[in-house]
């Protein structure tokens, strides 16, 4: 079965676009056949984006990780008016988030990673929809590996719903993180993670 997190050349192309309003920023998105929530703006994204703009501290720079047609990225940059980088390993998201940071008029760079191995410079922000199909190996990879990647004080936000191992990807993660169930919502659970080292050296 191919999946959003997979290059399907052989897909065939249905351009639709979808609208998102959040307080009096609009946006407009383009998606396509084989990329994550082709229709509409996904529950968990929105939820992901609202509840860190209600929890925001100042930042200068984000990391989208698996940023699919560009949703999360886009929105943050654009209200908070700061750089952000976004990556997939999905060639046709990619090439929709790329037009979307344009649609959208937001300072962004969209470029393919697998993980972070394209990954150079350091953020205040990492923010990730991780791809719970791709597996617990992969989502456990993004979420491990952010904190090489985070600024002193930076801090890392991931949404992950409860009967997908919420739980239990939590327990991993207590190993490098000092982590906070920050909102539940319909099964969803929004995440903050800072790297224990930061912590420790506060």
């Amino acid at each position: 079965m191919d999946h959003y997190f997979t290059n399907n050349e052989n897909l065939k192309s249905e351009i639709r676009n979808i609208r998102y309003n959040y307080d009096n920023y609009n946006f407009n998105f383009l998606a396509d056949n084989g990329v994550f929530s082709k229709d509409r703006i996904d529950y968990g994204s929105r939820l992901l984006v609202s509840t860190y703009l209600i929890n925001k501290k100042n930042i200068n720079n984000l990391l989208d990780a698996g940023c699919g047609y560009g949703y999360i990225g886009i929105v943050l940059s654009k209200i908070l008016n700061v750089y952000a980088d976004m990556i997939d390993i999905n060639k046709r998201a990619l090439h929709l988030a790329k037009k979307n940071v344009g649609l959208n008029e937001v300072d962004a760079k969209v470029f393919y990673s697998d993980s972070y191995e394209n990954v150079t410079d350091k953020y205040d922000l990492i923010i990730t929809n991780p791809p719970i199909r791709a597996g617990k190996e992969v989502i456990l990879k993004i979420l491990n590996q952010a904190k090489n990647y985070l600024n002193k004080n930076g801090e890392l936000w991931f949404v992950i719903r409860k009967d997908q191992g919420a739980k239990s990807i939590i327990r991993v993660l207590e190993k490098n993180y000092t982590l906070e169930v920050v909102k539940k919502s319909k099964g969803f659970w929004i995440v903050k993670a800072v790297d224990l080292k930061t912590v420790k050296n506060c």
